[in-house]
């Protein structure tokens, strides 16, 4: 059951960006984060103790082994969904932690950032996720600061789609190793989705280094969003949060 249960999600995130087609919700009114686990049966985890996204402090010391990343070129279609926007991955890449092979599935952005680090928000966050062959869920989230251009960023957002529903298709596939910073350190700990059905037993590995974006590359992503698409923190609870 849990297995079916993980790869359904799997399939969810892989084709629409955790957007569930039968309930409607949103980042605010009635629909918006405090009410998510009211509007269905399925959105259950939403008031769970292992929530994301958090506030990333009180770190403890751990030797944490890297991030082994298999990245190539595979962004083939950018969709926004009216709760972000998404490049879906053809199969191929991937990353290896804990042993074990999670599939890069898609690839997506929240404004202002999700997760703070150190009490500190970013103007935009992307999230990176993948999936095991058993539909456990891991993410990678790297932060962007305000700077100069970002060339990956430039890639994806050449076809960037204004409306709700609307999708294009990269003429050339697009790199996600291109958005991710140098330094691969990160941060982890235990986690959930961070939009409906809020599943939790995600690993998520937040990226230490911040990556540049410019000011107009930013406010192109806010501009189709017409808001913001973050979920408000969640308690850290018992957690622990390594580095």
């Amino acid at each position: 059951m849990k297995t079916s249960i993980l790869l359904t999600c799997a399939l969810l995130i892989s084709n629409n960006a955790f957007a569930s087609k039968h309930v409607h919700w949103g980042y605010s009114g009635e629909q918006g984060p405090d009410n998510w686990a009211s509007l269905s049966g399925d959105n259950f985890s939403c008031t769970g103790n292992n929530q994301s996204p958090i506030n990333l402090t009180g770190f403890i010391e751990s030797e944490l082994k890297p991030l082994e990343f298999y990245y190539q070129a595979g962004g083939n279609k950018i969709i926004n969904n009216g709760h972000t926007v998404q490049v879906n991955y053809e199969k191929g890449s991937y990353i290896k932690a804990d042993g074990i092979q999670f599939d890069l599935l898609q690839f997506h952005f929240h404004a202002p950032s999700e997760n703070h680090i150190n009490g500190e928000s970013f103007p935009l966050e992307a999230h990176f996720v993948h999936a095991d062959k058993n539909g456990h869920l891991a993410v990678v989230a790297v932060m962007f600061k305000e700077g100069v251009e970002n060339k990956g960023l430039a890639a994806a957002w050449d076809k960037i789609p204004m409306h709700e529903g609307d999708s294009n298709t990269f003429v050339k596939v697009i790199a996600a190793n291109s958005l991710l910073p140098a330094n691969k350190g990160y941060y982890r700990f235990n986690g959930s989705l961070t939009t409906p059905p809020c599943s939790e037993g995600v690993r998520w590995f937040v990226l230490k280094e911040v990556v540049e974006a410019s000011k107009s590359q930013i406010e192109a992503f806010k501009a189709t969003m017409h808001g913001p698409n973050n979920r408000p923190l969640q308690a850290i609870n018992a957690r622990v949060i390594l580095q």
